[in-house]
């Protein structure tokens, strides 16, 4: 639905505001990412010397090891701390899954910035969880902690719908997604050199994590001082009224072009078979090429690089529908080559079209959704967007990996090539370009 105007001078000064927080935001998320190994290692072995073998990662460590020698191949024990922190990715994104639709239902009765707020309070409560974790238990609180208050991606997404009418909502969300694209390039990198500078001798990653919390509480303080409200005022002084214009604007909502179920369920399946290629591309570098941990970093941030650059310069000028189509395509060519190559040249041209993938389907599908919630509704229902991409996201990994394992590099490849084409189908075929997008294309 469209949004209420805005001048034009108030809309740059939110998108600046917006744009910095969620860089911050996302490059303290990914310090953490290249880390896992590391941190998981140095837990498993302070456990190992000073805690008794039924300790909670070590009880942790026992079943997924039963769990893959469930498979008929044998798998090296080099996978054990990886598929640990699969298993606290698959976590966390469960637990966004759950929380985003409450944080989004929220934001529309509080406004956005009270909900950004709390949310960036949970936020402070994770990472400094993390700069004390000398412990596994505690480094889970961090991260439970963290997967139910982090909220900063959607009420960045529904402020940058609030503000922006029908023909410049394509290119505000494209900025959001590119804010990814930046922060994953240089996120990584930055905490791995982070975690070599050791200040506490109890935690090896304090530096990392403070440096992280130094971060989030700079964010916080600069959305307190800067960021106005995007919600427009007569939706949180008025009740009474709201009430009446939600029931209006609904009805006029659901007679728009996609409903939210194709909407959520294409994200859903998207999400499912995507994270899992992408979880499982570490395996596959090292087991076809041996490539070391700073050689998938490499091709990681070229992805990155990559995909940031068609933001900025494609994506936030195509119709969104264009550039879903577009994405799911070479996300489907991707995945067939990756099954099938056997050079280093082939890699890269897949993490190229991955790099397409990245910086249009997601962008294109918050677009879309975006179009069919009404104002007074729309931070649950990019809520609810949210959690079903974060649902495929938990499941992805660990359903692609186990089919990895167990039918080889070809046949998971190969079957999330045909899943991917089924996405297509449903991009293609039911997929729809709101009529204002179509008619300003």
């Amino acid at each position: 639905m469209a949004s209420t105007p805005v001048s034009p001078a108030h809309r740059r000064k939110i998108l600046r505001v917006v744009f910095i927080s969620l860089l911050l935001d996302l490059i303290s998320f990914t310090f953490i990412l290249p880390l896992f190994p590391r941190l998981l290692e140095f837990y498993r072995s302070r456990e190992a010397a000073d805690a008794s073998p039924h300790s909670l990662l070590n009880r942790i460590l026992l079943g997924l090891n039963a769990y893959k020698q469930s498979f008929s191949r044998n798998i090296s024990d080099r996978y054990d701390v990886v598929l640990l922190g699969g298993a606290l990715g698959s976590l966390f994104s469960m637990l966004q899954a759950i929380a985003s639709p409450f944080i989004g239902s929220l934001s529309d009765r509080y406004g956005r910035r009270t909900a950004l707020l709390w949310s960036m309070a949970g936020n402070i409560a994770s990472v400094a969880l993390w700069l004390a974790a000398t412990d596994f238990r505690t480094f889970l609180a961090s991260r439970v902690v963290g997967g139910l208050s982090e909220g900063n991606v959607q009420l960045a997404t529904a402020m940058a719908a609030d503000i922006s009418n029908a023909e410049q909502r394509a290119a505000t969300m494209a900025m959001v997604g590119a804010c990814f694209s930046i922060a994953f390039t240089f996120g990584p990198a930055l905490g791995a050199a982070l975690a070599t500078v050791q200040t506490v001798a109890a935690n090896p990653f304090a530096t990392a994590a403070g440096v992280s919390l130094l971060l989030i509480l700079i964010e916080t303080l600069y959305l307190y001082l800067y960021l106005p409200e995007t919600l427009p005022s007569y939706r949180m002084s008025q009740p009474a009224d709201v009430s009446v214009s939600t029931s209006t604007t609904r009805a006029k909502a659901t007679s728009r072009t996609n409903s939210y179920l194709l909407l959520n369920t294409t994200h859903f399946i998207f999400i499912l078979f995507f994270s899992g290629m992408e979880f499982s591309l570490p395996f596959m570098t090292y087991d076809l090429f041996a490539y070391t941990s700073s050689q998938t970093g490499k091709l990681l941030g070229f992805m990155g690089l990559l995909a940031s650059i068609l933001q900025g310069g494609v994506t936030r000028r195509l119709n969104p529908l264009l550039a879903i189509q577009i994405g799911v395509t070479a996300c489907a060519a991707s995945l067939f080559l990756l099954g099938r190559l056997t050079t280093e040249a082939g890699l890269w041209v897949a993490a190229g079209l991955l790099a397409i993938t990245t910086s249009t389907v997601v962008t294109g599908l918050n677009t879309l959704s975006s179009f069919e919630a009404a104002e007074t509704e729309r931070g649950g229902k990019l809520g609810n967007h949210r959690s079903w991409g974060q649902a495929g996201r938990a499941l992805g990994p660990l359903l692609f990996c186990s089919l990895y394992w167990w039918a080889g590099r070809e046949a998971a490849y190969g079957i999330g090539a045909a899943g991917m084409l089924g996405v297509s189908g449903l991009v293609f075929g039911a997929l729809k370009a709101p009529p204002v997008t179509s008619e300003s294309q």
